[in-house]
């Protein structure tokens, strides 16, 4: 079950975090795989372990926020029959601390970004007779989270555009559902609490995973094998819908 074989997927962002591990899980799956990032160089060395074990990965430097870019990217990888947006940028502020700057940046990758990407690959299912769309969204759309006014507002544009992509394209068998993480461990927690809690990250990396119910943050891979089962054959009677992988968050913090 779950196997992707004969199937091309493109993940955007799929060199790091969330991304790298469902780009590792649909190649290990039997997928071919399409990165599409902004650093190549990491994209590359992602490709290369999953071309070295039998796999089957292509790096495609691209800025998700630049639809000329994003359309012809898309087009030089031909006929796919699966989309994930996963690229991604976060930011810490209130609605009075973040800059317009910031603002900008995040609706251009988050938001504007996976338009382009919808933009781009609907007419590619559209002419195939079907296709399957994944966005990674995040519990920040559904819940209020401090310090997160901007990248909340992007994610809740992400989810919207899930349903609304999911209602319109029914007719041309094409799915389109969203998965919305919690705290997952990825290089850039470790990142994040390195910059602004130096000396202090152990405490930190324990107090935010015990803010989720279950008790720790989640794993990349948790969050992709979630992934696999969105765009997989077996998920064919699933679309217009939020999967919430949270550790309880949402619904036992309380």
């Amino acid at each position: 079950m779950f196997v992707l074989t004969n199937k091309k997927a493109v993940i955007t962002g799929g060199a790091s975090g969330i991304g790298k591990a469902i780009t590792q899980m649909f190649a290990k799956q039997h997928a071919e795989v399409h990165i599409v990032e902004l650093n190549p160089d990491n994209a590359q060395h992602v490709a290369d372990e999953i071309n070295s074990s039998g796999g089957k990965a292509f790096v495609h430097r691209c800025n998700v926020a630049d639809q000329k870019n994003v359309s012809n990217t898309l087009s030089s990888i031909g006929q796919f029959q699966i989309l994930v947006n996963s690229a991604g940028v976060a930011h810490i502020g209130k609605a009075d601390t973040t800059s317009e700057e910031d603002f900008d940046r995040l609706v251009a990758v988050n938001m504007k970004g996976v338009y382009n990407c919808l933009h781009a690959a609907l007419p590619v299912f559209i002419n195939a007779g079907g296709g399957v769309i994944l966005n990674v969204a995040s519990i920040a759309a559904s819940v209020g989270l401090r310090d997160r006014f901007a990248y909340s507002a992007t994610k809740g544009a992400v989810l919207a555009m899930t349903l609304s992509v999911a209602k319109d394209y029914l007719e041309n068998n094409i799915r389109c559902n969203a998965i919305s993480p919690a705290r997952v461990h990825t290089p850039f927690v470790d990142g994040f609490l390195k910059q602004n809690y130096p000396g202090n990250e152990k405490e930190m990396f324990e107090k935010l995973s015990h803010s989720q119910p279950i008790g720790r943050m989640g794993r990349p891979e948790e969050i992709a094998a979630l992934a696999l089962y969105l765009c997989s054959d077996e998920a064919g009677f699933v679309t217009g819908n939020d999967y919430l992988i949270d550790g309880g968050f949402v619904k036992l913090n309380n």
